[in-house]
């Protein structure tokens, strides 16, 4: 793989998520690919594609068979992914082929990258599939070694107070508060299901196995209720804000998907909030000082159920 075909977009998220680091492992990414491809003896067989954090490459194995080479900044993340990928064996999501645990890479069945579950127009349908998909996920027990919603809880708490102070709206600062509390009522019981973590419309994927599977997880063992903001968010402005009634929508959505996981309302609805609260935080330290439109509509059409 040549220098040149590393997509921009992958160079400036690695410069600016991972600094110097970041910029070595870019430079480092052409010879990683040619390492990877002959350690599995793979055949290029398409376009350079990537997301923000990873590289992806279409490949053939030595009998054939079509697969995608995943290379990525070995972290928390890459061994997260790679502990959820091998617990789900392919039950809803794709199937891990093999990796190296030294690089992070991953050699991943291929699916069709073309067409997201964003392309269905019907959004009853597309959420329908997501929330099938989601419950074969978080009905499988979190496996050892993963982080736990209880930690990322108990940090959340810690920060909020300092985030509060960082609004410049009192109604923000009144809404991150209640999120917090939200929180704290529910910190003591985090759950252990196995979490995908980011489960919107654009990382479910089409495929030949089955209709639809899941991809890029950043597993967290939790509460299911923690992992809905992913899919209650997808399409945001051109599916809920472009019906012209968001909240009917997020609550259209958010009753699909507790009823397909069969969860407590009221406990999916305060871990939502929570959800909505951590990326506040996020957003507060890379420092915004108003909370994102779409979070005060969320936790508006939220309220009534808690």
């Amino acid at each position: 793989m040549a220098a040149g075909e590393i997509p921009q977009r992958l160079v400036a998220s690695y410069a600016t998520g991972f600094g110097e680091e970041g910029r070595a492992w870019i430079a480092e990414l052409p010879s990683l690919a040619a390492d990877m491809l002959d350690h599995w003896q793979l055949r290029r067989d398409g376009a350079v594609r990537s997301g923000q954090a990873s590289l992806v490459l279409p490949v053939l194995r030595p009998d054939g068979t079509r697969a995608v080479l995943k290379l990525q900044l070995p972290r928390e993340e890459t061994a997260a992914a790679l502990i959820g990928l091998r617990t789900w064996n392919g039950e809803g999501t794709v199937r891990l082929l093999d990796h190296d645990p030294a690089s992070g890479s991953m050699l991943l069945e291929r699916l069709d990258g073309a067409r997201t579950l964003a392309s269905i127009d019907d959004d009853d349908v597309a959420m329908g599939i997501l929330a099938g998909l989601h419950a074969r996920l978080v009905a499988v027990p979190a496996p050892q070694g993963l982080r736990g919603l209880g930690e990322v809880a108990a940090a959340m708490l810690e920060q909020a107070p300092r985030a509060v102070a960082q609004l410049t709206d009192p109604a923000d600062r009144h809404l991150l508060r209640g999120w917090a509390s939200a929180v704290a009522e529910l910190a003591d019981d985090p759950g252990d299901r196995l979490l995908h973590w980011d489960l919107h419309y654009d990382n479910v994927l089409a495929a030949q196995r089955e209709s639809w599977l899941a991809i890029d997880p950043e597993p967290l063992a939790g509460d299911p209720g923690f992992d809905l903001w992913p899919a209650l968010d997808s399409r945001w402005d051109d599916v809920v804000v472009a019906q012209g009634e968001p909240l009917r929508v997020v609550r259209r959505r958010f009753d699909l998907l507790t009823e397909a996981l069969g969860l407590d309302r009221a406990r999916a609805a305060g871990w939502t909030l929570g959800r909505l609260l951590q990326n506040a935080l996020w957003d507060i330290e890379d420092g915004e000082t108003r909370l994102a439109p779409s979070a005060v509509v969320m936790a508006e059409a939220l309220g009534n159920h808690r």
